[in-house]
This record gives structure tokens, sequence and C-alpha cells, in this order.
């Protein structure tokens, strides 16, 4: 028998779909919940798998599933927490699967708002009954929607409440969001100008703008809101629609999209022209081969402050800005014997790991004030609040004053992950003295007979930047290897 008291490696599960969130269910809101649970019971989170937007009909196939069930398999979660059945899915079939699949892995579902324990027989008899009522529920959720959607599709009606980029609904209709409007408007001219998605994502980056969700521009996104016909003036929807096998999605017929009318950010010509583009790029686009993997690629940089890169047809890194150009063979030469000179020096070595403590002190204090800050804003936001629910404000103030902490508070939050990595980093590289140069010694001499990627794994733990130039070579390092690294590398050898 499980003893399901004693402490517990858990998986929390977060499935909040679209329609959900459009109803205030956030899944910080569903997460937090669930962690609040396993903290009061003793147990552990190890993962969150997040589904977030994630339609209930079929999730079996969606990688964070398949990723939770691979962690149950090799005993790395030993039970599953989630807010209530109908979040893990809404499919009868792929309810009983994942029944059987933690009974035979001995492992736990736990529904918080059921409080179901598929471990015990009554659990999963509860389990299944549920199951089948939640089947039920979603077949005749999307009998209605079916018809709902297609009737406003054709009608030129919103189907929800998402609007695209640079628009918001207002009585029913697409406006033109001025401050939203202006990036993607941007996001055009510069398409023109680089012809690049990836290029237009880092100059709006550069300028401090941001996607609606506060994320930094990828090329996807890019790519999405020029593809986006709105900004012409023409809102197509209803064009997507879920495949029965899998999370994927697949286009739909035609004559089921939906078409609005919408003021256009751009002018027609412009919209033309930049699509255009699109389209003779992925029509010209072939696959690339795998690039070939240099030692000091991304490390090497020009004293002029650009990076150096090696040509297919070029045994040297050079500098696309001065033409400035080093060997590679002499770079790795050099390179080699610096990191002689570099073990061969213990007060060296002790003096960087003491520099990379204080670093890591450093870093920590600004974590705790950083994570302060995050607490202080939040709870000026919630006197805000009070003061609005208590008609001691009016909704002019409540926004005045609102917005710009919640602007705050967004702005936190995205720098806090930033924050927390580098700690932890900081925390992992944390090394002795004496293990470092006991592992370390002979590196020199077994560097020539190490393969490529050993090699650059080095690299890249002891290498943050190397600036070429002037007749000069400067190092700059980054943190030490862990000796079991530089085990690993040995041993590999063999004897030398």
């Amino acid at each position: 028998m499980k003893d399901n008291h004693a402490p517990k490696d858990i998986g929390v599960w977060i499935r909040v779909s679209t329609e959900d969130q459009a109803k205030g269910e956030s899944p910080e809101h569903h997460e937090e919940r669930a962690r609040d649970y396993v903290k009061r019971r003793g147990w552990q989170v190890k993962e969150v798998y997040d589904l977030a937007g994630q339609s209930g009909k079929a999730v079996m196939q969606h990688p964070e599933a398949k990723r939770m069930m691979k962690d149950i398999e090799r005993g790395h979660i030993t039970g599953l927490v989630f807010s209530k059945l109908a979040r893990l899915s809404r499919n009868r079939r792929e309810l009983e699967d994942f029944s059987d699949f933690f009974n035979k892995h001995e492992a736990d579902l736990i529904s918080l708002s059921e409080a179901i324990d598929t471990s015990t027989a009554g659990g999963r008899m509860f389990f299944h009954l549920l199951g089948v009522f939640a089947q039920w529920e979603r077949e005749e959720i999307t009998e209605r929607v079916n018809a709902s959607v297609l009737t406003r599709a054709k009608l030129g009606k919103s189907i929800n409440g998402t609007s695209p980029y640079g628009y918001v609904w207002k009585d029913r209709k697409l406006v033109v969001k001025p401050e939203e409007a202006a990036i993607r408007r941007k996001a055009y001219e510069l398409f023109l100008q680089y012809r690049r998605k990836g290029q237009v994502a880092k100059e709006l980056n550069a300028a401090g703008y941001r996607t609606r969700q506060g994320s930094i521009w990828r090329d996807t996104s890019i790519e999405r809101i020029l593809n986006e016909s709105s900004a012409k003036g023409v809102y197509v929807f209803n064009t997507m629609r879920q495949t029965d096998k899998s999370w994927r999605t697949e286009l739909k017929p035609e004559s089921e999209w939906g078409k609005a009318e919408c003021p256009p950010i751009v002018s027609e010509d412009l919209w033309n022209q930049v699509n255009r583009i699109v389209e003779e790029q992925l029509k010209a686009w072939k696959k690339p081969g795998k690039p070939p993997v240099h030692l000091f690629s991304g490390l090497a940089h020009c004293s002029c402050g650009h990076k150096m890169y090696v040509s297919t047809d070029s045994p040297k890194y050079f500098c696309r800005k001065c033409r400035n150009k080093i060997a590679i063979a002499d770079l790795e030469n050099v390179v080699r014997e610096e990191l002689k000179m570099f073990f061969g020096q213990s007060e060296r070595i002790a003096g960087h790991l003491q520099a990379a403590n204080r670093n890591l002190e450093e870093k920590s204090a600004l974590l705790a004030t950083h994570q302060r800050e995050i607490q202080k804003v939040r709870e000026e936001m919630q006197r805000i609040k009070q003061l609005y629910l208590q008609s001691q404000i009016s909704g002019d103030g409540f926004r005045d004053f609102f917005t710009p902490a919640e602007e705050r508070l967004k702005q936190l939050n995205a720098e806090l992950p930033k924050l927390e990595a580098e700690v932890d980093f900081l925390k992992v590289n944390k090394l002795s003295a004496d293990d470092v140069l006991h592992e370390s010694k002979t590196l020199h001499e077994k560097w020539p007979k190490l393969p490529l990627p050993d090699k650059r794994k080095i690299v890249e733990a002891l290498i943050e930047k190397i600036v070429i130039g002037d007749g000069k070579l400067d190092i700059t390092y980054s943190c030490l290897p862990t000796s079991i690294e530089h085990c690993k590398n040995q041993q590999s050898l063999g004897p030398g």
C-alpha cells in the first residue's frame, strides 16, 4: 500500500483555455492554488506543465503532456495536481487512459475541486464517472459553439474578445489602439528596410517595445502581425481549427471564414509590398544544412566591437566591419596557452573564485531587492483597488494611479526570471579552488586529443569573451568548469 501522507514529488498541471482566460481565469491563479495545496501537504513541486490556451478535446499528444508522462515513467514525479477534472481533459477516453497510466506507474492524480485521489478504488470509480460528465459537457459546448461561430462568421461579426495587434474591440467593432498601431506600423517600415523578420524584432526590442503580453518580439510574432490582413483594413477570422488527432491546427474551408472591415493601420500598397516579399522569401527558402561549429563561435570579438565569423571557404575568423583576421589554428593555440597559464597560477584562480563569490552575493542581494519591489508594487495596487472599491477615488483616478503601477509590475515580473536564472547559474558554478586545480592540471596536455564538442563545452564554461585586435588578445573569463566536467572529459580519453 502506498502511503499518501508521505512526502511526494509533484507535478502541477495548468490548462486554462482561451475562453476560460477571457472569463478571468488566469493560468497564474491555477498554478498558485496548486502550489499552495502542495505546500500544505508537505509535498514538493518538481515540475509545472503549462498547457494554457489548449483545448480540452485532446491533450495527450501535446508536448507538455508527453513530457509529464515521461517524468512519471522515470519516477521524477509521483503525483499530478490540477484544479479540477475538466482541466486535465474533457475527453472521457483520455481521462481513462490517464487513470490507467498513473495506476500502472503507481502515481496519483489529485483533483482539488473534486477531491479525487486515484490511489483508491472509490477515487478511480468517481474519476471515470466525472469523465463521462465532462465528455457530455464538451460535446454539448462544441455543438453550440460550432453553430454560433459559423453564423457569426458569415455575418462578419466577431467570435470572441481577442483582437488583432493594433486594435481593440469597442461596441462590437474593431477600433485602432494607438500605442500598438504605432508599433505595428513601424514593423512594416522596418521590414521594408531590412527584409528580415528577425532584424525587425531586434530593432523593436532595442527600442523598448514589447508585445501585448509584455514579451520580447521574435521573428514568429513579427511574421504574424505582418501577414494579418487587419492592418490594411480587412479583419479575417475563424480561419483555423484544431485537428482531431493532435494539438496542431489546420485551415478551415474558406466558406466558413468571417470578414469584418476595420480602420487601416498601413496603406494597402504597403501591406501588399511587404507580404509579396515575405511570400517570395518563403518560395526561395530552402532548409539550410547544419552550420559549421567553430570552437570560438559567438565568443570571438574584434577590438572594434563587432563579432568575428568564419566563412565556409576560409580558415580564419574575420570581422565584417574592419576586416580584421586571425587564423583558426592560431587563435586556438593562443587560447590553449592562456588556459595553461590560467590553471598554472593558483593565486589567480583563487582570486577569480573570490570575485565570483562576491558577484554571487551582489546578484543575490539584487534579486532580494527586486522581489521586495514586486511585493511593494503589489501592495500599492491592492491599496489603490481598495480605495476605488470604497469610492474614495474616481474611475479616472483609479486608472491614473493603477495603470502605471500595473505597467511597472509587468516590467519587474519580466526581469525577475532573468535575475533568478543568473543567481541559480552562479550558485551551480560555485567551486572549490583546490578541486579545480586538481582536475585541471593536465588539461593543457589533453587538449589536442579532445574532440571538438568537449573543447567547446570547456570553452563555453570558462570564457565569456575573446577580444582580438591591434596585435593583442584579451580573454574575459566567466566561470570555471566543475570538477565533474573535467573528470568526464579526461576519463573519456583514457590514459594520455
